[in-house]
């Protein structure tokens, strides 16, 4: 028993240890947002400023925590690298892709996981097999049939080519999930007068709310990112750019402003991690209940 503990003792002072080494470097992110380019170009890899005394925590002394914060840094990212309107580019970037990849891949699950039909697993195996393709190497011709619709150079055409991909991971755990759920539902809904759509959007969509959540996330986190794509799209509109390539952008003309830059990468990751804290239990449930499957 002892050994045991010991040994699950171990285990968790390992994990600890390692989660510590992986999150430090977003922790010291958030903190250099916070200190002078005089302490950045130091190469401390201190959290806290030079000045910085623990005294400073108490109420009675939040007047001199202010003073040696330069919140300034995010006043520079946000007004001056013109992060408020990549930040605006990006939010209705990512829900507009998140919205159109959940809807599509939903209802490819449903026909996949529900029917059965000449050239299924032919089909299946053709979506599988686009995992294989690098990204990169589609990007002249999505580019092409892209402007061949007039949408090269607007916000649409963007939200399009980033979700316009397979997405071959979110397709079959919707498969997975739908094959799991009873036909007696789909009977008793075409009984009752329910034709495809409806049975779709009433009955089976909801019951798939785990793995909406999943894929939510998941393509969240995706299109939050997302680099290459908007970075093709929007050479010829500067306007249109997200944070991943304002971000870029604003490395390339402020190399010397390393404050700023912690502060425009802080920017961009809180809304990630505020996103995945909000929803983890349904991401872990609709995993879950896509490998029961």
């Amino acid at each position: 028993m002892k050994r045991r503990k010991l040994i699950r003792f171990l285990f968790h002072f390992v994990f600890l240890v390692l989660t510590l080494a992986w999150v430090y470097p977003l922790i010291w992110t958030v903190s250099s947002s916070l200190k002078t380019n005089r302490e950045m170009f130091s190469g401390s890899v201190k959290l806290f400023p030079d000045k910085f005394e623990w005294s400073f925590l108490l109420p009675s002394n939040w007047g001199q925590l202010e003073e040696i914060l330069q919140f300034d840094n995010y006043s520079r990212a946000w007004y001056i690298a013109n992060f408020s309107q990549y930040f605006i580019n990006t939010l209705l970037f990512t829900f507009a892709v998140v919205i159109i990849v959940i809807a599509l891949c939903a209802l490819t699950g449903y026909v996949l996981g529900r029917y059965d039909f000449l050239g299924k697993f032919l089909i299946m195996g053709a979506i599988i097999a686009t995992m294989f393709i690098p990204a990169g190497y589609t990007i002249i011709p999505l580019w092409q049939l892209i402007n061949a619709l007039g949408l090269g150079k607007s916000m649409a055409g963007l939200i399009l080519a980033e979700a316009g991909g397979t997405h071959v991971l979110y397709i079959l755990l919707f498969t997975a999930y739908f094959s799991r759920i009873p036909k007696e539902l789909e009977e008793a809904s075409q009984i009752d007068g329910a034709g495809f759509v409806r049975t779709f959007f009433t009955i089976m969509l909801p019951l798939a709310k785990p793995v909406i959540a999943t894929t939510f996330i998941l393509q969240f986190i995706n299109s939050w990112n997302s680099f290459f794509v908007p970075l093709v799209f929007t050479i010829h509109r500067p306007d249109l750019r997200t944070l991943g390539v304002g971000m870029y952008s604003f490395v390339e003309d402020n190399s010397s402003d390393l404050a700023a830059m912690a502060a425009g990468a802080t920017i961009s990751f809180i809304p990630i991690v505020v996103i995945f804290l909000i929803f983890q239990k349904y991401f872990v449930d609709g995993i879950a209940g896509s490998a029961k499957g």
